[in-house]
């Protein structure tokens, strides 16, 4: 199995996702050997971990370089930071095509029945290992470019590579039917040869309750809550014009947005702009202890993503008792019954809602619990499970 990143070596929902279907299917009685792109202190108990390149560098290297959502100008730029002998290369998918070559190596020297590459960074290691070995290839799209672009401005190599390697796979796995339609409709691959397979989550992780959680509501009074990567895909403006109509009417409540992104500057800016600032939180990236901390101090959380794949921070939201607001825009809404939906856009409808959850205890209440019985369906042991069809089914041919 090819990726990019894996936790804690991650910068968001794709190593996660690496991370609990590999767990998954190692529950499922499958051996998985995970490989990345450069060597890291990355360890599994249930999965053996290797790297394509062999060669130490530092966790801040991997961590800043090695990051799926950086665009190839913040990398040139992130570059020019870093003194390393080992940089040798000018751009990010100069290091995509060096993990290709390397996959060569990998495959040479492992056993496996089945490759599988996650997203257009780990395709070409995936197409490489099929070229040597004559396995069957399974591609696994968490995203697309277009995703990522807003279906605006689309990286041509990037576009291209994603198509030509679901074009070479004997299958595709899309985390959503949304996805599958948009690999369909944009990449012109035939529909038989796409199947869904749900993101989940591993319950164990969101079993624990806060007991400080009412001294953060008493400081900060009713929140609302947005966590993910600061970009045009993920919709944190309109979350903000949101904030700014629900404030109209409900001041005493505090907005937090919780992430990374180049689009960070330009929402400070916006929110002094409405002027609500003193009532935006940036927290920057969270994870673990602290993310479940502040999800489950959260009155709602709201997922408005432009254009959303999967959504794996709904789930997180759910699994802790959050009542949740998620774009009609996104695989997840497929999913989740017990969950507030509406159109990115409709700033009006979203801020509604909000309202909504805020006024009436009855609706908190049922979300709250309805979600928390809800998320019990969607694990990636379920996922895994799916994905050992596909397998089977690859091998029986």
């Amino acid at each position: 199995m090819f990726g990019w990143e894996f936790p804690p070596f991650n910068s968001g929902g794709l190593g996660t996702a690496c991370h609990g279907l590999s767990h998954g299917l190692a529950d499922d009685n499958v051996c998985v050997t995970f490989v990345l792109p450069r060597k890291v202190g990355a360890t599994s108990n249930k999965i053996q971990i290797t790297f394509a390149d062999e060669h130490e560098v530092n966790e801040d290297f991997y961590r800043t370089l090695y990051n799926p959502y950086l665009t190839t100008q913040l990398y040139k730029s992130l570059r020019k930071t870093l003194k390393s002998d080992d940089i040798i290369s000018t751009d990010l998918i100069t290091e995509v095509y060096r993990y290709s070559v390397n996959a060569r190596t990998v495959a040479n020297s492992t056993r496996f029945d089945i490759i599988h590459a996650h997203d257009w960074l780990s395709f070409g290691a995936g197409m490489e290992a099929r070229h040597i070995s004559r396995k069957p290839l399974v591609l696994h799209v968490h995203a697309t470019e277009l995703d990522r672009t807003g279906f605006n401005g689309a990286h041509p190599y990037i576009y291209h590579i994603e198509k030509e390697g679901m074009k070479r796979a004997d299958r595709v796995i899309a985390v959503s039917g949304y996805t599958r339609d948009v690999i369909c409709r944009h990449y012109h691959i035939p529909r038989h040869k796409v199947d869904v397979v749900h993101n989940g989550i591993n319950l164990h992780e969101f079993r624990y309750r806060h007991h400080d959680i009412q001294q953060v509501r008493a400081i900060f009074g009713k929140i609302v809550l947005f966590v993910g990567r600061l970009t045009l895909q993920k919709g944190a403006d309109y979350f903000l014009r949101a904030a700014h109509l629900v404030l109209q009417y409900y001041p005493d409540v505090t907005f937090i947005i919780a992430g990374s992104g180049d689009a960070e500057r330009q929402l400070m800016e916006d929110a002094a702009r409405l002027g609500i600032s003193n009532k935006i939180i940036f927290t920057g990236f969270l994870r673990g202890a602290e993310l479940n901390k502040i999800y489950q101090a959260a009155d709602a959380y709201v997922m408005p993503s432009v254009s959303e794949p999967y959504g794996i921070a709904a789930l997180e939201a759910i699994a802790n008792g959050t009542p949740l607001i998620v774009s009609k825009q996104s695989g997840v809404s497929e999913v989740l019954n017990h969950a507030l939906k509406v159109d990115f856009w409709d700033t009006q409808e979203m801020a509604n809602k909000i309202l909504a959850i805020l006024n009436h205890e009855s609706l908190y209440q049922t979300l709250h619990h309805n979600g928390l019985k809800e998320v019990e369906r969607h694990t990636w042991n379920h996922s895994a499970r799916k994905v050992h069809q596909i397998y089977n089914q690859l091998l029986a041919h």
